[in-house]
């Protein structure tokens, strides 16, 4: 049975190395631990261009991967901090990505003795107004926005409401960043329904920063597939400028290749007086913290007038 097993593996290896390219796949003594059943695995060269002040991720400028992603430069996150020891920005790399249903990481990091090419997406420009950070504490403005029904809105239209807020783009294809604010905040409307203790009235936002892929019929959908309820959770997008304008108050940034965005994580909770609570960085906060702030930012009893 352990020979078969081996053999089973063996297999796998060697179908994701021909479906990526050139790429060799690790030394024959790699110990690392076997994917879990239905991953997708893709060997892929790059450049290390930043190592995580936490040592658990790494953003690197990769090749394409065939049939998944473009060549861009984005963030991977490691199980095991040593895969990133030595590591050096301008190092050249070979590592193995593995997807699940929920999660991705990289292993089996190894350097290359030569720089890998790097493509030269072609430049682009956008136009872009100059706006200060938001911090916790303070208003949040009234961006103008379009919803999944085509309605025009503001961002201060939810005042004496609790309002949580998160920004994805649906064609997001790796499982830990746009996938998971949406499963995140799907258990925490589960969980706010649910609770006696939550405030009356609340509500989940989405901003998608992909206007030109994700109308409002494409965020209608999205939300539909995914459960969201109408009544608490909206979808919305909006004119370029503004988009940029807000994600930028808020530190989120993005690099645009293709159908495909280099890009960091923000979710905001917004009090019922408009001020805006608590600010999550990154994909490593769990529903219970956002469900907690909402709770706490609804005070002892909320708002019942509309």
């Amino acid at each position: 049975m352990k020979r078969v097993a081996e053999s089973i593996v063996l297999v796998l290896l060697g179908s994701a190395l021909a479906g990526c390219g050139p790429a060799t796949g690790p030394d024959e003594g790699s110990q690392s631990a076997i994917p879990p059943s239905g991953s997708r695995i893709f060997y892929v060269k790059g450049v290390v261009r930043e190592l995580s002040p936490e040592g658990n991720s790494v953003r690197i400028r990769h090749e394409e991967i065939p049939g998944y992603m473009e060549a861009m430069t984005m963030p991977f996150q490691v199980r095991d901090e040593q895969e990133l020891a030595g590591l050096e920005p301008g190092q050249a790399v070979l590592f193995r990505l593995v997807v699940t249903e929920d999660d991705s990481w990289i292993d089996e990091v190894t350097r290359l003795p030569d720089a890998v090419p790097e493509p030269s997406p072609p430049e682009t420009t956008r136009r872009v107004r100059w706006v200060e950070p938001l911090a916790e504490g303070e208003l949040l403005p009234p961006y103008p926005l379009t919803n999944q029904w085509g309605e025009a809105f503001g961002l201060t239209d939810f005042k004496g409401q609790v309002l949580a807020f998160t920004f994805i783009y649906t064609r997001c294809p790796l499982p830990n960043f746009c996938p998971r604010m949406t499963s995140h905040f799907l258990e925490a409307q589960r969980e706010l329904l649910g609770r006696p203790d939550a405030p009356e009235r609340w509500r989940l936002l989405t901003v998608s920063f992909d206007p030109e892929h994700d109308t409002p019929a494409v965020l209608r959908a999205y939300a539909t597939q995914h459960g969201c309820d109408p009544e608490r959770w909206m979808f919305a997008t909006g004119a370029r400028e503004e988009l940029d304008a807000l994600m930028e108050q808020f530190g989120l940034s993005y690099g645009r290749l293709g159908e495909t965005f280099d890009h960091n994580l923000r979710t905001v909770v917004v009090d019922p007086d408009g001020r805006i609570r608590r600010i999550l960085v990154g994909n490593e906060w769990q529903p219970a913290e956002l469900v907690r702030e909402m709770v706490a930012a609804g005070g002892p009893t909320s708002p019942t007038e509309e």
